[in-house]
């Protein structure tokens, strides 16, 4: 029996090439989510081929739905109408993928059937109230663990209501299950924010044919509208991206291509971060696919300085803190962040997982209760927990090509949920990555 896998990270070379990013988790899941729902039949290109994605897939599958796979990264969908969706036999099982559990949930109330969502370990310990609540606001019944946590039992058969809904705490999944519920309640349903969250629903389904207001921090339907069939050219990863983006930036004599990379405006945070760090950033090919901008972007090894990261730019750039706490430990003085206390509640406690571990490799990191204060330096040799978070490994991945020794990341295998292949394209690029087990 072989045991759990692990990495070795060590210096590798200076990171050259065109690289070619794994499609968008964000677009990947809405976009079969709202192929399944449309009329007529959708082709999706570029899909990601992660377990996450696959998950969802599988359960649009599991509830009538087909799927045609002509070539890895191409899905056919034969979309069944908003009307149209079967009742599973059994659970639906997300995986670790909090997009899908939040969005299915929203999607589910609706229904006509029963259904339940289970998840993974680490999604099984994920807040869920906070899409629980409101959507039980529009008419939804939906049990949850004593503490909020999935699984989660969807009753069928409830006739939702719009509402005007005032979100807490800023989240485009809950915002989009919001959304996504309102496409089969009575009346009209809005939602605002208290900061601007990433766009990718209300702009997919304006691309399927659904009639949607929205601005920053803002969006409104009304419900009762069909989507219309089309076909969806999914973007590079802009998350994925953000680990070769920082190798790039601290490798010295690195400059690398990523092609096609998606730069929603509500994603991007890190690059105005990395800028205000000093980082060589261009951006090249400016194009839109399916409402995505999109376009090249040229990566050059730049001395970076510490700065303080503008808590405006935090909701940007969520996903992104574990990469961006390493280009801190690179970087000249300290780098301060504040404001992520939402870092706490993801695939594992980010900010104390990233503190803990820089700190085993050497270097001085003051962590609050909603941030940290990284003081740039050496990075030595150690072992990493990544608490099966795969953002913390892929980060630690670039820590070690930085160490003075070699860096072992224990519980790796969650990588294969959002960037598949991470570790054979690293390596093809330059860096000193193993795969051990």
């Amino acid at each position: 029996m072989s045991s759990q896998p692990y990495w070795i990270a060590r210096k590798g070379s200076a990171l050259q090439g065109t690289l070619a990013i794994p499609g968008d988790k964000s677009v990947s899941h809405r976009s079969v989510m709202f192929a399944a729902l449309a009329d007529g039949v959708s082709h999706i290109d570029g899909f990601l081929e992660g377990e996450d994605t696959r998950a969802t897939a599988h359960i649009f599958e599991q509830m009538g739905v087909r799927f045609e796979t002509p070539s890895a990264s191409q899905r056919i969908v034969h979309g069944v109408g908003v009307d149209g969706l079967k009742a599973p036999h059994g659970e639906l099982d997300c995986g670790n993928a909090g997009t899908g559990m939040r969005l299915l949930a929203g999607l589910l109330a609706a229904q006509p059937f029963d259904t339940t969502l289970v998840g993974d370990a680490s999604l099984s310990k994920r807040p869920m109230r906070r899409v629980t609540g409101p959507l039980a606001q529009m008419g939804a019944r939906i049990d949850t663990q004593d503490d909020g946590t999935p699984p989660l039992h969807i009753h069928g058969g409830q006739t939702l209501h719009g509402i005007d809904y005032e979100l807490p705490v800023a989240s485009a999944q809950v915002k989009s299950a919001l959304l996504l519920a309102g496409l089969y309640a009575q009346g009209e349903t809005s939602v605002v924010e208290p900061h601007p969250t990433r766009d990718y629903t209300e702009r997919m389904l304006r691309a399927f044919g659904v009639e949607i207001e929205f601005a920053p921090g803002k969006a409104r339907l009304r419900g009762g509208q069909r989507l219309r069939a089309t076909d969806i050219s999914v973007p590079a990863d802009f998350s994925s991206s953000a680990f070769f983006i920082v190798a790039a930036s601290v490798i010295p004599g690195s400059e690398v291509r990523l092609r096609s990379v998606g730069l929603n405006p509500r994603r991007t945070g890190l690059l105005a971060a990395l800028r205000l760090m000093g980082a060589d950033i261009t951006e090249e090919n400016h194009a839109e696919h399916g409402g995505e901008q999109v376009a090249d972007l040229v990566v050059r090894y730049a001395q970076l300085k510490g700065a303080e990261i503008p808590e405006a730019l935090v909701p940007d750039m969520i996903d992104e803190f574990p990469a961006l706490f390493v280009a801190a430990a690179a970087a000249e003085g300290q780098t301060v962040v504040r404001g992520a206390a939402e870092l706490r509640v993801k695939e594992s406690d980010r900010l104390a997982a990233m503190a803990t571990g820089l700190r085993d490799l050497g270097l001085r990191v003051d962590e609050t209760e909603d941030g940290a204060t990284i003081f740039g330096g050496p990075l030595g040799s150690g072992t990493i927990e990544s608490h099966g978070d795969h953002r913390i490994s892929m980060a630690f991945a670039i820590a070690g090509q930085l160490s003075t020794g070699e860096v072992r990341i224990n519980d790796v295998a969650n990588v294969a949920t959002s960037f598949p292949g991470f570790d054979s394209l690293a390596s093809g690029a330059g860096f000193g990555l193993s795969v051990r087990s």
